[in-house]
């Protein structure tokens, strides 16, 4: 059963996860994952943001599939994880084509 968002009153997947993607630090946090696993303080120290949220952010994601906890190594991406951030790459070049335009 997929869980109503704010913003969406049927709860659809895409809604789903727009709403997770768009809290704050959620995109970082995956960013800051692409290349290796990071500890707990590893994380926070590299996106700047509270204890609180960090951790409240990563539950969120790994109760999305997007993050697992590896007792050795500390967070990473899954699977999933891994395959939505290459879905943003086409996206991370465009902004950056985007972004020179607006100079």
């Amino acid at each position: 059963m997929v869980k109503r968002v704010r913003g969406s009153t049927t709860g659809r997947p895409i809604m789903v996860l727009l709403d997770l993607l768009g809290r704050r630090w959620t995109l970082r946090i995956i960013w800051e994952l692409h290349e290796e696993a990071k500890r707990f303080r590893e994380l926070q120290d590299a996106i700047g943001a509270s204890p609180t949220i960090v951790n409240a952010r990563l539950a969120e994601l790994r109760e999305a599939g997007l993050v697992v906890l590896d007792e050795a190594a500390g967070y990473r991406l899954t699977a999933l994880g891994r395959e939505l951030l290459t879905l943003f790459l086409p996206l991370h070049r465009w902004s950056e084509k985007w972004a020179k335009s607006l100079d």
